[in-house]
């Protein structure tokens, strides 16, 4: 990994110029001396409460509590982390990083990787300039805007087209100056089975769709055939050092920022799909490439939002991606929505025949995916015999293991009736078919959605430290009063838990540029201390008198451990914070 000098921040830092950061997002007004005032971009809110102070290089908003400077911000609104939003602000504002402890062979690497970036962004613009200026390419131009999309658009995407000539690429990058290793290394030729040695361009007669990532950079190519003989359909930049298509999302670079504001992220199967929905005004859509959701990619859009909403094609194969994505998401902080499309409809077909305002609707209505799933196991069950209705409600089993709420109640009576049985016999029968599936039975549809993965020692943890964020004050009070070694089980934690030490004002603050995990950790719990609401110190003192509690249990496990050690200090101890937490209960209780 590459290390950054310790100056690099402070450098960067000087370089920022607030204003113009910030108020790239949000309409700023001036209040005063060094004070400026907008709407928030981390909640909603009609009244202006988030405060910059351009001389101080910092924000904080009044309402949701979120803080910091330049790096926090860009980590926040763009799903970076600290050393990409480092570099992102180095780019932006003309500061040249300067690298430390780097070994001749790791420069190396890095310059090597440096050219295949630009050798990558010259072809794109080589193709780019075809699409619009060769007579060839005029049946490509005549396809694309003819699926409605406009030059404009086409043009912010870098699409572009190959030549059917076997060298343009080939050619023009030696002439450049760039070696045939690197062309072969970026991806963009490949060498001849028939003539041992020689190479040609790899793609030849194609559109060309730019694989960029969130920070802009081109990593590779998705080029579709103009022929209908001339497969594959869609070929894809060979797997590479900088290439790996279950890693890209088409469109990230985008799509991030909106989505980052809006809390969520639309997906969508294909290029021409985040093309028309692109156009259409919703600018948060990104393309999976492909039915085939990764692990990659969820995590890519786990650190930009909290939010997917499904719009893939209404066949099997989408609908099996969907359940893939359920999948993926289970135990992350990730709620899935789908979009529900017309049967054999694709959105960009959507958005040709029908107009942007009809899937602008679709996508308002959006529903659970737990609702698209019991809908969908509903359908294909046969619910006309006893046995096929038993059946269904012991595959919904799962499905349903909601906690108690308004959407479970609504499901529970649209399955009694489609399943015709009352609502005290399918709670019978999902019982048992739970029951069945946690003693190791056969379950054919995928647990639901957990709120977290976590163990739940380590949750309340985090939901401590959660609350310490959200109330700066109170915060900074309540960390001083425990022993991270003492009070929290997970490193992690504890590793944030010292950082927000004196500091929970502006907690992402003072993070090292080459300590990423940290950073993630940091700005996780911001994040979530950013979505909080109606929260007291008597909410904060509860968290911390559980984290007591846990010590405590540990401390008599241990001692009981010892040969019988002496407990009943530690018993007394354990019902005295029992009885405050008790007490705290009745009282939060009361009504305002």
């Amino acid at each position: 990994m590459t290390r950054y000098s310790s100056d690099s921040r402070d450098r960067v830092l000087d370089a920022v110029d607030m204003l113009s950061l910030v108020g790239a997002r949000l309409e700023l007004r001036r209040a005063g001396a060094d004070s400026y005032f907008g709407l928030c971009p981390f909640h909603d809110e009609r009244t202006p409460s988030f405060h910059v102070r351009p001389e101080e290089k910092h924000y904080h908003c009044f309402g949701c509590q979120a803080s910091g400077d330049p790096f926090t911000f860009v980590m926040e609104t763009e799903g970076l982390d600290f050393k990409a939003a480092l570099e992102s602000l180095a780019e932006r504002f003309g500061v040249t990083l300067q690298t430390q402890d780097e070994d001749p062979a790791a420069a190396s690497r890095r310059e090597r990787r440096e050219r295949l970036y630009a050798l990558l962004a010259r072809a794109a613009t080589y193709y780019g300039r075809v699409l619009w200026e060769s007579r060839e390419a005029e049946a490509a131009r005549r396809y694309l805007l003819g699926r409605g999309m406009t030059e404009a658009t086409l043009r912010e995407f870098r699409v572009g087209y190959a030549p059917s000539a076997w060298d343009r690429i080939l050619r023009a990058s030696r002439a450049a100056g760039f070696s045939e290793q690197e062309l072969l290394d970026a991806g963009l030729v490949q060498r001849s089975r028939a003539r041992p040695g020689q190479v040609y361009d790899r793609f030849r007669e194609r559109i060309m769709f730019p694989s960029v990532d969130a920070r802009g950079r081109v990593r590779g190519f998705g080029a579709r055939a103009m022929r209908d003989n001339q497969p594959p359909k869609y070929l894809n930049t060979s797997e590479n050092e900088l290439y790996q298509k279950r890693s890209q999302l088409f469109g990230i670079d985008h799509a991030r920022v909106v989505a980052a504001r809006a809390g969520k992220m639309i997906l969508v199967e294909g290029y021409t799909d985040v093309l028309a929905l692109h156009q259409a005004g919703l600018r948060n859509t990104v393309g999976i490439m492909g039915t085939a959701l990764t692990e990659e990619q969820v995590s890519e859009l786990e650190r930009t939002v909290h939010v997917l909403e499904l719009c893939l094609d209404a066949d099997r194969a989408g609908q099996d991606a969907m359940l893939r994505a359920a999948q993926l998401a289970e135990g992350r902080r990730l709620e899935l929505r789908v979009v529900p499309l017309p049967d054999k409809t694709d959105p960009a077909d959507l958005v040709e025949r029908q107009g942007a305002e009809a899937l602008s609707d679709l996508v308002q209505a959006s529903i659970p995916f737990v609702v698209f799933h019991v809908d969908r196991i509903l359908d294909r069950s046969d619910t006309t015999s006893a046995e096929g209705r038993d059946r269904a409600a012991a595959e919904l089993a799962p499905v349903l293991a909601l906690p108690p709420s308004a959407l479970r109640e609504d499901l529970l009576r649209r399955v009694s009736s489609r399943l015709e049985l009352s609502e005290g016999r399918l709670a019978a029968l999902i019982a048992n078919g739970g029951a069945r599936a946690r003693n190791g039975g056969a379950a054919s549809s995928p647990a639901p959605q957990r709120a977290s993965s976590l163990d739940p020692t380590v949750r309340n943890e985090r939901a401590f430290l959660v609350l310490c964020a959200a109330l700066p004050g109170p915060g900074s009070r309540a960390l001083a009063s425990i022993d991270p070694e003492q009070h929290l089980t997970s490193e992690r934690m504890r590793r944030v838990a010292r950082h927000l030490a004196g500091q929970t004002e502006m907690p992402l603050g003072g993070l090292a540029p080459d300590d990423d995990e940290l950073a993630r950790g940091v700005a996780d719990i911001v994040a979530r201390a950013g979505r909080v609401e109606r929260v007291t110190e008597d909410h904060l003192e509860q968290q911390r008198l559980l984290l007591e509690l846990s010590r405590l249990d540990r401390a008599i496990r241990r001692a009981r451990g010892d040969s019988g050690g002496e407990v009943s200090e530690l018993a007394r101890e354990r019902e005295q914070v029992l009885a405050g937490i008790r007490d705290l209960d009745t009282k939060l209780e009361q009504p305002i």
